[in-house]
């Protein structure tokens, strides 16, 4: 299993990586105003520059994309139940997005700000999901039905 996780980190780094940049695409396209806004400008400042601050975020792009990759083999840890299976996999990925977050400047950087982009990860980690759920429940079921005929 570690070197299964070791395996899907790596090919998540890239993955991370280019995921997140084609959300910053579709965030200039929705509030750049014709500019392609590639990092926060409060990174921008704590680098001195905007190349200094892409490359950072690039590189949080990247252990996003590992951390989430790699946390995937929980899934498939079969002798655990779904809520032991999800509660791990959510304290990894939170334990990874939220400071990610903070060191790129994605969320206001207070007691308030932490909350509220906790909150919204929450939110969309349940949606995520229950979404998952539904889909493989479906699938199981469709299965199910192929062995009862």
């Amino acid at each position: 299993m570690k070197k299964k996780a070791i395996l899907r980190g790596m090919l998540g780094f890239p993955l991370g990586i280019a995921l997140c940049h084609v959300i910053t695409i579709v965030i200039s396209i929705a509030i750049g105003d014709g500019y392609h806004l590639s990092a926060i400008p409060e990174l921008v400042y704590d680098f001195n520059n905007e190349l200094n601050a892409v490359i950072f975020q690039t590189a949080l792009y990247g252990v996003l994309g590992a951390s989430f990759s790699s946390a995937s083999v929980i899934w498939e840890v079969e002798n655990w139940s779904i809520v032991k299976q999800t509660g791990i996999y959510f304290m990894i990925t939170a334990a990874t997005m939220l400071p990610v977050a903070y060191f790129g400047h994605w969320m206001d950087r207070s007691v308030f700000g932490f909350v509220i982009y906790f909150v919204v990860f929450v939110a969309i980690f349940i949606f995520m999901w229950l979404v998952q759920y539904a889909v493989w429940k479906n699938k199981i079921k469709k299965i199910n039905k192929g062995f009862i005929r």
